[in-house]
């Protein structure tokens, strides 16, 4: 893909298989191009010390790969960005799971995109600023109409949080 003109390409479940992938990716075509996807859910009780693992396969296969441990490795082998997905919150509309955001947020130096959990304009304002993330994804608010993209990049602006208009 690379080769072929994009940017960057995000790996998930080869990293998995191979995280020395990611290494002799990014010495090839340098960390800037390269995306780690975590796909997380938490795996601790509501009494427990918050933890989450890593999931592959769209988030139905476990791995037992702590994520922030998982997210700190990917980043020593040369992910030059990190795309976290709350498995827990993907497709719920009930916000971003601001624990592991901030947590892989707090335990990284490169880039955090938070996705998974959209369902208002908050949310988004919610993953920078309570979440630690450098950027946020959302899918359905707009796929549906609900809301509009430069709607969105206003409504953060007008929060504070820099912002191309």
């Amino acid at each position: 893909m690379l080769n072929a003109g994009a940017d960057k390409v995000s790996i998930n479940t080869a990293a998995v298989h191979n995280p020395e992938f990611v290494h002799e990716a990014a010495e090839r075509f340098g960390s800037q191009c390269i995306v780690v996807a975590i796909d997380a859910k938490r795996v601790s009780g509501d009494n427990e010390t918050p933890r989450w693992e890593i999931f592959t396969h769209g988030g139905r296969r476990s791995t037992g790969l702590d994520a922030v441990e998982w997210a700190q490795k990917m980043v020593e082998l040369g992910a030059g960005e990190l795309l976290l997905t709350s498995m827990d919150r993907d497709g719920t509309k009930q916000g971003f799971d601001l624990g592991v955001t901030r947590a892989i947020s707090d335990a990284v130096s490169v880039p955090v995109i938070a996705s998974g959990g959209v369902g208002n304009l908050d949310h988004l304002v919610e993953g920078v600023k309570d979440g630690g993330a450098d950027a946020v994804l959302a899918a359905s608010i707009f796929h549906f109409g609900e809301y509009s993209i430069p709607e969105a990049k206003r409504y953060m602006a007008e929060r504070g949080i820099e912002m191309r208009l």
